[in-house]
């Protein structure tokens, strides 16, 4: 029977954590096997501050997606963000020996290696290293080298940057929930990948993608990515906003936002009022909703603002430059009601609503083609590039898994049999070893007791 490629991504919010299991169909779309999502503790604006939590809220994730699914997950790719990524433009040759010979993919990975040695600050690390446009013995503008001649091969690079420790933080997470991780990837790529047809990449596209701890930004044009961005704000910060100004609890400023939020207050009348219960014997609260879509307009305006800085910083107001396709829109927050009409105010370029239902298989979920949904289908998409068997069914891992509990059974009957006195002394010393096995194996029993109570606790 032939190996399916199953693919598994881990999209490890601010907000929430979710890992998708999908594969390839007949007709090259995606599909969705299983999901599971957690809440997210333990990661702020993208990074993780606390190991612990985070690893608790992945395995969550994960029990719940191999449940669903009824795969077994062996490896995850992982999307990376957060306020330490940084990209940088670079332009990089090399001279080939015998320029008769025609320019192979082990010349171009000649050059990306050389890239990839570029000296960084002290303690960042090079993500991604993307070639954009080549030049061939001064002929520019090449985008597909490979067959061609020429004795100097040159590029530009779309060089990804981030923080070595907290890369190293999200792998170590990875590892101690017991999978390995077999790819890191910038989470608005993931997310471009899932929500962009080819011909918006070619005409020119900003992809905004609003999570709960960052927003991230991903500029294509003529099919090559151009500039990448990570703004440390996301929905979480006007959660934070209504809480605040409206003095409620933060469960409250969620549900305020998500069931009655709107970022343009010329919707609201002054008399449409929410009321809130209030806290244990408290008077309820009433909040107009005018006010409620101010406060919601008043971050969004900040965030929108920062982020057509960084589209102004790419050069969009250069005609060969411009951005024909607009801004694509996605994440979470993208589900604000009148987001769009209010990006397309403030910047004044054609904006749309990003869904990653264009890659998923017709039968797909409803909720999984939600722009919530969007990083974590990229993550899969690129997940399936690897060619890699990610997840394998559950009856082909259980039967396997027998025999190995069975020394630990063995080992409990005492043989009263006459011994030598050496043999003895040798039994003496196996059965410490033998405690301290037991030692272990019970540490691990009693882990995965403690992770089936917070799966329960969390279930309720």
């Amino acid at each position: 029977m032939e190996k399916e490629n199953i693919a598994v991504g881990l999209d490890i919010g601010t907000t929430k954590i979710v890992a998708m299991i999908g594969k390839k169909n007949e007709y090259g779309k995606l599909e969705i096997l299983g999901v599971g999502k957690s809440k997210s503790l333990g990661v702020a604006r993208g990074v993780v501050n606390n190991i612990t939590q985070t690893i608790q809220s992945i395995q969550q994730a994960i029990q719940e997606a191999e449940n669903n699914s009824g795969y077994k997950i062996k490896d995850v790719v992982v999307g990376i963000a957060g306020q330490h990524i940084r990209s940088i433009q670079h332009t990089d040759y090399i001279s080939r020996h015998n320029p008769e010979e025609v320019i192979g993919g082990n010349d171009i990975q000649l050059l990306i290696d050389q890239v990839n040695k570029l000296a960084m600050l002290p303690g960042e690390e090079i993500i991604h290293v993307l070639p954009q446009e080549f030049k061939i013995d001064g002929q520019s503008e090449i985008k597909e080298p490979i067959g061609m001649y020429g004795g100097r091969l040159e590029s530009s690079f779309h060089v990804v940057v981030g923080q070595a420790s907290s890369i190293r933080n999200v792998g170590r997470c990875i590892q101690s929930s017991g999978i390995e991780l077999s790819g890191l990837t910038l989470e608005p790529l993931a997310s471009a990948d899932a929500v962009l047809s080819q011909e918006e990449k070619e005409a020119g596209v900003a992809l905004i993608d609003i999570g709960g701890g960052t927003t991230d930004l991903a500029i294509f044009k003529d099919g090559i990515i151009r500039h990448t961005a990570v703004i440390p704000f996301g929905g979480n910060v006007i959660t934070d906003d209504i809480k605040e100004g409206c003095s409620i609890i933060e469960k409250q400023a969620e549900l305020l936002k998500v069931k009655f939020g709107s970022a343009w207050p010329g919707e609201n009348k002054d008399n449409e009022i929410v009321s809130i219960p209030g806290l244990r014997g408290r008077e309820p609260k009433e909040i107009s909703l005018k006010n409620l879509s101010k406060i919601i307009h008043a971050r969004v305006v900040e965030i929108v603002d920062q982020v057509f800085t960084e589209v102004k910083a790419y050069g969009h107001e250069d005609p060969r430059k411009k951005l024909i396709a607009g801004i694509v829109l996605t994440g979470g927050g993208a589900q604000l009601k009148h987001i769009k009409q209010l990006v397309e105010y403030i910047t004044g370029m054609d904006t749309r609503i990003g869904y990653p239902n264009e890659h998923l298989a017709g039968n797909s979920d409803e909720e999984i083609s939600s722009p919530l949904y969007a990083t974590a289908v990229g993550l899969v998409m690129k997940s399936i590039e690897n060619k890699t068997q990610s997840a394998v069914r559950m009856d082909a891992v259980e039967q396997p898994k027998a025999p190995a509990y069975r020394p630990t059974v063995v080992q409990t009957p005492v043989y009263e049999t006459p011994e030598k006195l050496e043999e003895l002394e040798d039994q003496n010393a196996s059965e410490k070893q033998n405690s301290t096995v037991n030692r272990i194996q019970r540490n691990f029993f009693d882990r995965y007791v403690d992770k089936i109570k917070d799966f329960l606790d969390n279930a309720e």
